[in-house]
């Protein structure tokens, strides 16, 4: 596979990294951007857009599963820093249905570390109700945590995204996409969309499913974890709504799944974006910086690390971001960002004032750390 783009001066062994990727990692097509002190260092894209042999170009974005999750708490921390939202003031007061099956109390900060107990949905909704959002923001309102609130920390899949962004719409008035859309994508100069407009779809990166795995023993433990019934499988899909056909398309590819706003799970970016995003966030970048020191400071403190209570995995989370922990390697102690299923990343780095930004349509069956994106951030070590 052709690889394209730029590299400066030092950095020549991450495009080693990202061509190792296609040659021994299985990628299809992907791409790669790196900023480094608000200044793009690395900028590579190669292979295809789909099976079908379309080629990936400078500015093909893809779905990004759950690396939506840190453009999402970027939401939030704006907010925070601009003193409309107080991380530990209830969510009712913001939202006073949410008041509803015993979460008068629940404070905002449990809604970005995981640990509001909210991982599912009991509702019975459609995937048309699911897209159309308000119907799944009513149900939350109404729905009885599954462990108490701040016992325990598990994550919130789906969930995340339509909590926080309700608590975005209630303090601006603006959806969490158009909010994204206005006061980050556009001041920086972003393909960043949560929810993408019809006339960018013929652009995307079309998902390839991972295949599945063939060890009888591995298959057996994925069944326990991630079947239909378990809290992983219905955090996961939605009790089925955003299941595809067992070996089948996923939904994830639909343009009314890329048309709706799924705030934990659907945007639809560049890795050149990507990593331009993590770098505003300790930085400037476009005559924007998106919060300020002591925003981030809030933000990097680890609230939640221990077993997971819906992956069964050891998880690490600040407010809103992953954090370097034990089962999430990222470049250093003080890396916050987000990964997504799949292998898509991104993150900031504040010690080396790094913005990593990867894409790829090629689905991993890995939930954190993919190898062909830790390969990456090892290239960008030994870099720096």
């Amino acid at each position: 596979m052709g690889v394209h783009g730029t590299v400066s001066k030092g950095f020549e062994r991450v495009r080693d990294a990202f061509e190792t990727n296609f040659s021994e990692g299985g990628e299809v097509g992907a791409a790669f951007c790196l900023h480094v002190k608000s200044r793009k260092v690395v900028d590579l894209w190669g292979g295809l857009t789909d099976v079908k042999g379309k080629t990936w170009k400078e500015n093909t974005p893809a779905l990004v599963f759950s690396t939506t999750k840190g453009a999402t708490a970027i939401c939030a921390m704006m907010l925070v820093d601009q003193k409309r939202l107080d991380i530990d003031a209830p969510v009712a007061q913001y939202w006073p249905e949410f008041a509803a099956g015993g979460k008068a109390d629940i404070p905002v900060r449990m809604l970005l570390n995981h640990q509001a107990g909210l991982p599912i949905v009991d509702a019975p909704l459609t995937r048309a109700q699911v897209l159309e959002v308000a119907p799944i923001v009513d149900a939350l309102a109404n729905q009885t945590p599954v462990w108490p609130p701040g016992s325990r920390h598990g994550y919130h899949a789906l969930t995340y995204g339509w909590l926080v962004g309700e608590l975005v719409r209630r303090i601006t008035g603006k959806s969490i996409g158009r909010f994204f859309k206005e006061e980050v994508a556009e001041p920086l100069g972003l393909d960043f969309w949560i929810g993408l407009p019809a006339d960018e779809e013929s652009r995307v990166a079309r998902l390839v499913t991972a295949p599945p795995p063939t060890d009888p023993a591995i298959l057996a433990q994925m069944a326990a974890l991630f079947g239909p019934d378990s809290l992983a499988g219905r955090a996961l899909s939605l009790n089925g709504a955003m299941s595809g056909p067992p070996g089948g398309d996923s939904v994830f590819n639909l343009p009314e799944v890329h048309r709706s706003e799924i705030p934990a799970a659907n945007g639809i970016t560049t890795a050149r974006s990507l990593s331009r995003l993590y770098a505003a966030c300790i930085g400037t970048v476009k005559g924007t910086r998106l919060f300020g020191k002591r925003t981030l400071d809030k933000a990097l403190k680890i609230q939640s690390d221990a077993p997971d209570a819906v992956l069964g995995l050891r998880t690490t989370f600040g407010l809103g971001f992953m954090r370097t922990g034990p089962e999430i390697q990222m470049l250093g102690p003080n890396s916050f960002g987000h990964a997504g299923a799949g292998g898509s990343l991104g993150f900031g780095d504040f010690d080396s004032g790094v913005g990593f930004g990867y894409v790829m349509n090629q689905m991993g069956s890995g939930l954190l750390i993919d190898p062909r994106a830790a390969r990456l951030i090892g290239a960008v070590r030994e870099c720096l």
